[in-house]
């Protein structure tokens, strides 16, 4: 094949990442590792792939999606789905861990059917952060709340966390009349609720094999949703439902997670939904996803991004999942941040005929030119000098790397960035060079800024930074 018949194009469901997106997903990054830092959390890395047989029959439907690799040295293996299941492994190897709070920021891989424009790739960012050990009832999966509403208030994002457990559905299910073989099939059904009407997810349910007797009674339970304690007391009010073994004890589990989110304040955050049933097959009680809180505004790009984005943030607790690969169970409890979804609701709406070239952000806090008439030499030296002394104080600086800039080139260069350090001849003779501020409105050119001694240069540009 030739050069010029190659497609250039990224995979299906992948995207390059440059300038101000990038700068907007470490921003990202960072507000949520300094939330899990402040949780006590420990960072762990996992290799990008596991064997094959690590991951096999751990996400239920979802396994499907996962991508296979080629036998490489008489290894099977799979790139990860996600971060859980590798810090199982990792824990399970690890006997000498028994309590742990870890994060982890990496990249998981989905042969999902992509769409970008909703931060669905097949290529994505997952920020986790999870509690393993022996603890009190829901003393994480509280903390584990608290964390989550942490993130959100820092990133400046309205969000409702919609919360079940997963012994209240699967009673709610056989209490309706579903069999124990179709539990978790039927838990997949009724988990894409919020994005089908009832009619689609009935007719689901029928073609799994429940009767239409059956199906109704499922949505009568399934469709409730409120207040946790409004939900709670409306539970306990049921004679039907709290005879039932495992109704009774997700009741009593969510009773202590709506006292322990009242102390942390958090409890208005929360929405307990009973439709919610997280299709993976490893979670075991308490089961969460958050979404954007729809604001009630009628413009289109806010309903684009509260309500085609999805679910932004997602977990639950595993207490066997330790426990497939090893004689000794550790109980968990986990949440895991959809970045690249966080980044959909977060990045600006680009302006209409913006060019790459002025998209690209410079991340600079300084730019460093030189002015002069026609016969000066662009003092490229001196600029350099002056740049690696603001790049030594920690300052972010860039010069042209012309030899004689011309004036016009030095100042295009310098858009949006907010200082500029100004030399010229007789200034410099004199010690001095100039500190311009350029401000939002638009400036004649020919103000240069205020003349500073070279010796206090950093300090004054420190104090304007």
């Amino acid at each position: 094949m030739s050069r010029s018949s190659v497609q250039l194009k990224t995979p299906k469901g992948t995207r390059d990442w440059v300038g101000d997106d990038l700068l907007l997903r470490e921003n990202i990054f960072k507000t949520i590792t300094d939330v899990f830092k402040r949780h006590g959390g420990t960072p762990l890395d996992t290799p990008v792939f596991e064997l094959k047989e690590i991951l096999s029959e751990k996400y239920g439907e979802d396994s499907r999606l996962m991508y296979g690799l080629e036998d490489q040295g008489g290894e099977i293996c799979s790139l990860r789905f996600d971060l859980t299941v590798p810090f199982a492994r990792w824990l399970a190897m690890n006997g000498n861990v028994t309590h742990i709070k870890r994060y982890q920021i990496a990249k998981v891989y989905r042969r999902d059917q992509p769409a970008i424009a909703r931060g669905r790739l097949r290529e994505f960012h997952q920020c986790d952060f999870d509690i393993a050990g022996v603890y009190d009832p829901m003393v994480p999966d509280a903390e584990i709340l608290c964390v989550i509403a942490e993130v959100f208030e820092a990133l400046g994002l309205d969000v409702t966390i919609k919360v079940n457990h997963r012994r209240i559905l699967d009673g709610l299910f056989a209490v309706a009349g579903v069999s124990d073989e179709k539990i978790r099939s039927i838990s997949s059904a009724v988990d894409k609720l919020d994005k089908m009407p009832w009619d689609d997810v009935k007719k689901e349910m029928q073609e799994k094999g429940l009767s239409d007797k059956v199906a109704d009674q499922v949505g009568e339970y399934v469709r409730c949703s409120g207040n946790i304690f409004d939900m709670l007391d409306d539970l306990n009010s049921n004679e039907n439902l709290t005879a039932n073994e495992d109704v009774s004890a997700g009741i009593a589990d969510m009773g202590l997670l709506a006292c322990y989110m009242r102390a942390f304040g958090i409890e208005q955050k929360v929405s307990f939904d009973c439709s919610l049933a997280r299709g993976l097959d490893y979670y075991s009680g308490l089961i969460f996803e958050v979404i954007m809180r729809p604001s009630g505004e009628p413009e289109p790009q806010s309903k684009a991004q509260t309500n085609q984005v999805g679910s932004i943030a997602a977990g639950g607790r595993y207490d066997n999942l330790v426990g497939m690969y090893g004689k000794r169970p550790i109980p968990c409890v986990g949440i895991s941040f959809g970045v690249d979804r966080i980044f959909t609701i977060l990045q600006p709406k680009p302006e209409k005929g913006l060019k790459i070239s002025s998209a690209v952000s410079r991340n600079l806090d300084v730019y460093v030119m030189a002015l002069g008439d026609k016969e000066f030499d662009g003092l490229l030296p001196e600029r350099m000098a002056v740049t690696r002394q603001l790049w030594k104080a920690g300052i972010r600086a860039e010069y042209l790397a012309k030899v004689k800039p011309k004036s016009l080139q030095q100042f295009k260069a310098s858009m949006g960035v907010p200082l500029a350090v100004i030399l010229g001849q007789d200034e410099l003779a004199a010690g001095q060079v100039r500190l311009k501020v350029f401000r939002p409105e638009a400036e004649e050119e020919k103000d240069l800024g205020q003349l500073i001694s070279m010796e206090n240069l950093v300090e004054e540009i420190k104090k304007l930074l």
